[in-house]
């Protein structure tokens, strides 16, 4: 049993951090942590932080009472309140404002809040935990994030890897979603990879890591369903084509995303830096630079977008 989900048995109600790259799976692990612990039987309550405004988060979280705010036209519980006795997950909670995060550090101190527009204290049992893809002790120390939070958070963090950094476990779960997907498409078997689609499943850096892969495969094993032979053609970027349009950014569209095999980089970090460039400066191009909107295509926070520019000195 891997050393978290034995961490997970401690009879501690502790706050817990799932820090790693987008794509990683930190929500699944954080739901893991959750059937692990002793309290597997009670309430499993997710919230994206990222997908959610100041206002509304705050409500979805503390719920508001009638009258609270135009169209708050009954009493609401939240999320903390729907988790009492159970664990509830606060994905992406970088992107909580301060007045939030301020209100989620006191429920995980005392275990009491108000609802929005109301007076009453409310008390529950809840067990945070929290996901992010940004360098939290970096924003706490430049202020963006509290770092009264962040120590009450990190009682125990567990990073997960990139998948790059693990390629001995790419072929494996490739052939797993596969199994699953050839299930969906009603096949009787899955007849597997040839030696040159696992080779190039495992050349490719997956800047998407195990949500890009998924989404190959699944992609991959679409079309060669009507061969019932071993796939030998991987595609992972359905937009390669040489009669795709050119927009706006039709300079950086053409030198988008590759494998990583084109323009033979001399060195693994080389390949990745130049991948991340490429996302880059196709999100900005199609963003017309509007940085907000760019992080947003690539599923990444605003304040981790500008890091990424800061790191590849892109203005």
């Amino acid at each position: 049993m891997p050393l978290s989900a034995v961490r997970a048995w401690l009879p501690l109600n502790r706050p817990c951090l799932v820090v790693g790259e987008r794509g990683t799976g930190k929500e699944l692990l954080a739901a893991r942590l959750h059937y692990l612990s002793p309290r597997w039987n009670g309430p499993l309550i997710k919230v994206n932080c990222a997908a959610l405004s100041e206002t509304l988060l705050e409500s979805e979280l503390f719920g508001h009472e009638m009258g609270a705010f135009t169209g708050a036209q009954r009493k609401r519980a939240g999320r903390f309140e729907l988790a009492d006795n159970g664990t509830l997950i606060l994905d992406e909670i970088a992107n909580a404002s301060p007045a939030v995060q301020e209100k989620v550090l006191r429920v995980i101190e005392y275990g009491e809040f108000e609802r929005v527009g109301g007076t009453e204290t409310l008390q529950v049992d809840v067990r945070v935990v929290a996901a992010a893809n940004t360098d939290l002790p970096a924003l706490a120390k430049s202020g963006e994030f509290r770092a009264d939070l962040l120590d009450r958070l990190a009682f125990d963090v567990i990073t997960i890897p990139p998948l790059r950094a693990r390629p001995g476990d790419i072929i494996s779960m490739a052939e797993s979603f596969a199994v699953e997907t050839s299930q969906d498409l009603g096949l009787e078997t899955f007849a597997g990879f040839t030696d040159a689609a696992k080779q190039s499943l495992t050349a490719y850096a997956w800047p998407g890591n195990v949500r890009e892969l998924r989404n190959v495969v699944e992609r991959s094993v679409f079309y060669a369903a009507r061969d019932n032979t071993p796939i030998a053609q991987i595609v992972i970027d359905p937009f390669d084509s040489p009669w795709r349009p050119a927009g706006s950014s039709a300079e950086t569209a053409d030198q988008g995303p590759k494998s990583p095999a084109s323009d033979a980089p001399t060195s693994f970090s080389e390949a990745v830096a130049k991948y991340e460039i490429s996302l880059l400066e196709k999100a900005l191009g199609e963003s017309r630079h509007v940085q907000k909107e760019a992080a947003s295509r690539l599923d990444l926070g605003y304040h981790q977008f500008r890091r990424l520019l800061q790191k590849h000195k892109i203005n």
